[in-house]
């Protein structure tokens, strides 16, 4: 445990963002920036973060660190709170790299990396939490500014008190709006609301100054009422996903009268009243306008995942596409099959049920199965934001560690890939350890609970099982049935050093 002081100019922050809407643009791109989604050295080609929180550094377990594989051949960076100009230092059980985000947090064109670190101590308070943002450069990430540091405590930028497992940093979302400023989200599923412990709750910190809102939870008033009541367990902040025009906050533990552990979500605006984010909508299983009925561990809003949406006709992108993971979903005698809902939101926050996703939906592969946790985990992509969006350009992964298909490989796991337009067994497919993701299946491995999206693919992490098929996999999005991964990024190869403990357990 250590001590820390008041910050130092520079460092900090976030999970990524606005996937599929193109590269930004910047009113002063710095030289050797390039303006390119993930360029963190400005060459013009995606780099990609990978992380390992369990990683031993200078001798300390699980101290983790996230290993930069930049593009095009050149190189690898391994970050670190050992690093240079890092705040902090290496200490065991951070599990630095735990949560982490990607985008231009001060608008030079060279894209930045936020680290989430929420099991740091602060002091004497175990498990606070901290974010840092890392910044690009000509010179490659960590190569220029200081990064900056968020973190609770007299001083910070966040203020407040840090407080014994607040898990600052356990998601993070980040992402430019439609007005073009930068931000970023970091949970703090932790937080204590006065003496609800472990209610939640959020950070926002918008625009390149990093100005920020905070701490946002369920009895705050924001210019209009947060959904739901801050109560013990709800863990507000868990979950994250945004477009430039919505955020959604998972509350995987909200329980819904006595009905515990239900799950809800809410659906935030960029546009600031009274200087916070607006809330718009609320939701959850028991509401008559969605499907399903609330019950015991469904954990709605356990994973979140969310693209912009255009509407035939539309001119403008205004609207999303917000996916929910409810991993405990019991389906008819099937406990913990899990499911998916997607909804549409508005411009306004209304919202209406698009699409019902489970293992048994017609056509779609595979069945549903006793501790499936179909959903456990999301990423979803548009690729062309500014068309009409479809089944071919809306894609969404979905992650179901549970899967086993024997008693030899049990929870193997696997991932779906569905429209998120149309009819989800249109244009679906599967991949699971041997059938598409490299290696042998075993036990254990947990496929699907490591996944993001890029508008070139999606990364699906393999940091479980026999160290042997560790590896971070690219896919295409329309890959087929078993379809093999256009990239494989390994430990030992490729200019990434030998050995790791969890390599891929996040990737960017």
């Amino acid at each position: 445990m250590r001590g820390r002081t008041a910050l130092t100019a520079g460092a900090l922050v976030l999970t990524a963002s606005v996937l599929g809407v193109g590269s930004p643009t910047h009113a002063a791109t710095a030289a050797g920036c390039s303006g390119v989604e993930s360029d963190f050295n400005g060459d013009g080609i995606r780099d990609t973060a990978i992380a390992d929180p369990e990683a031993t550094v200078a001798g300390h377990a699980e101290a983790g660190l996230v290993r930069i594989v930049y593009g095009g051949g050149k190189g690898t960076y391994e970050l670190s709170q050992d690093s240079p100009n890092v705040q902090g230092w290496a200490e065991r059980g951070d599990r630095y790299g735990f949560a982490l985000a990607v985008y231009d947090a001060d608008a030079d064109g060279c894209a930045d990396l936020a680290v989430g670190a929420p099991y740091e101590d602060v002091s004497t308070n175990a498990d606070a939490g901290l974010v840092h943002i890392v910044y690009g450069s000509a010179a490659g990430l960590n190569g220029g500014k200081v990064p900056k540091e968020h973190l609770q405590g007299e001083g910070t930028t966040i203020g407040g008190a840090a407080e014994p497992g607040d898990w600052l940093g356990y998601a993070l979302a980040a992402g430019r709006t439609s007005t073009g400023s930068p931000y970023l989200i970091a949970g703090v599923p932790g937080e204590s609301i006065g003496t609800v412990e472990d209610a939640g709750g959020f950070v926002y910190i918008h625009g390149t100054a990093q100005t920020v809102v905070g701490i946002i939870h369920q009895d705050v008033e924001t210019g209009g009422a947060v959904p739901g009541v801050a109560e013990p367990d709800d863990r507000f902040g868990a979950s994250l996903a945004t477009t430039p025009t919505h955020f959604a906050v998972g509350t995987p533990g909200e329980a819904l009268g006595t009905v515990p552990f239900a799950g809800g979500v809410a659906v935030f605006s960029h546009t600031l009243s009274s200087g916070y984010p607006k809330p718009l909508a609320g939701l959850a299983q028991d509401q008559d306008v969605i499907t399903g009925a609330e019950e015991p561990g469904d954990g709605f809003g356990t994973a979140l995942a969310m693209v912009p949406y255009r509407a035939s006709g539309a001119t403008s992108t205004t609207e999303s596409l917000l996916a929910v993971g409810v991993p405990g979903e019991d389906l008819k005698s099937v406990v913990d099959a899990g499911a998916v809902q997607v909804f549409k939101i508005s411009a306004s926050g209304a919202f209406t049920e698009t699409m019902w996703i489970e293992q048994d939906s017609a056509e779609v592969e595979q069945a549903s199965e006793p501790g499936d946790f179909f959903g456990q985990r999301l990423a979803a992509v548009n690729t062309a934001p500014s068309s009409t969006s479809s089944g071919t350009n809306t894609r969404l992964a979905i992650g179901v560690p549970g899967e086993e298909s024997s008693e030899e490989h049990r929870e193997k796991g696997g991932v779906h890939i569905v429209p998120m337009v149309g009819v989800p067994g249109a244009s679906d497919s599967w991949i699971d350890p041997g059938w598409g993701i490299p290696g042998e299946p075993a036990p254990l491995q947990l496929a699907g609970l490591s996944l993001a999206a890029t508008p070139g693919g999606l990364y699906v992490g393999m940091p479980y099982g026999p160290a042997a098929g560790h590896a971070v996999h690219l896919f295409p999005w329309n890959t087929a049935n078993g379809g093999a991964p256009t990239q494989t990024l390994r430990p030992g190869e490729g200019g990434i050093p030998a050995g790791d403990t969890a390599f891929g357990a996040t990737v960017r």
